[in-house]
């Protein structure tokens, strides 16, 4: 039977293009409660910005099912700029817009990467090239559905040393405009965990995030511990 892992925190470097080559960090974060989850992924590029999105929600026998992303995002001598996306039964609430359907298995932009390595961990049959997954996306302008192409096997020279990964590659049905689009390197040995993530927002904008440490991990405990900091 699949148990959901304690909580735990991935680190990353952080490199890319905006306006000119940046560096920086990022973290992923993943905290259980029971039978309730949160996701938290930063990323920091200091001292130009900094971006933190946030999933809340339900484990459920079909993974994640999220209830509220928030995303809030700070630019060097601007105001800060949140978003808000409310997941009610059947639809999701969008900024500034009404309702709209949302087929079953929807995700968010942060809870997608736990959701592969659920999908991934009990399934592992799917983790080869040639196979894809198709996952619904609730992003803050729409929800579209996309899929995960598993392209092929590469193995990553990292701080961690050289690990073995599955590259996926998203195929959205219809690419909006400056949406992210987020391609995953999933690790088989660190537990189905994502070792390299890179979001592309535009042709010369994009960061590129590569394990820089061990997954830190809380030690089981027995009953609901308290998901938060």
């Amino acid at each position: 039977m699949f148990e959901w892992p304690p909580s735990t925190r991935l680190s990353y470097t952080l490199t890319g293009d905006y306006r000119g080559p940046i560096q920086g960090k990022a973290r992923v974060e993943w905290l259980r409660s029971g039978s309730r989850y949160q996701v938290h992924l930063d990323v920091e590029i200091a001292p130009l910005m900094s971006r933190r999105m946030s999933s809340d929600g339900l484990l459920t026998e079909a993974g994640l099912q999220p209830q509220r992303y928030e995303e809030e995002t700070r630019v060097v001598l601007r105001s800060p700029r949140r978003r808000l996306l409310l997941f009610e039964a059947g639809r999701v609430v969008l900024p500034g817009q009404d309702p709209v359907p949302t087929p079953p298995g929807v995700q968010d932009t942060a809870s997608q990467f736990v959701q592969l390595t659920w999908l991934f961990t009990t399934q592992p049959q799917r983790l080869r090239a040639g196979e894809s997954v198709e996952m619904p996306l609730a992003l803050p302008r729409r929800v579209s559905r996309w899929t995960y192409d598993v392209v092929r096997q590469e193995t990553l020279e990292t701080p961690v040393g050289r690990v073995p990964a599955w590259y996926l590659r998203p195929r959205p049905d219809s690419p909006g405009s400056n949406e992210l689009a987020v391609e995953v390197w999933i690790a088989p040995t660190l537990q189905y965990l994502p070792v390299r993530i890179r979001i592309q927002q535009e042709a010369d904008v994009f960061v590129d995030l590569l394990l820089e440490r061990l997954p830190q991990q809380a030690a089981p405990v027995a009953g609901p511990a308290a998901a938060g900091r």
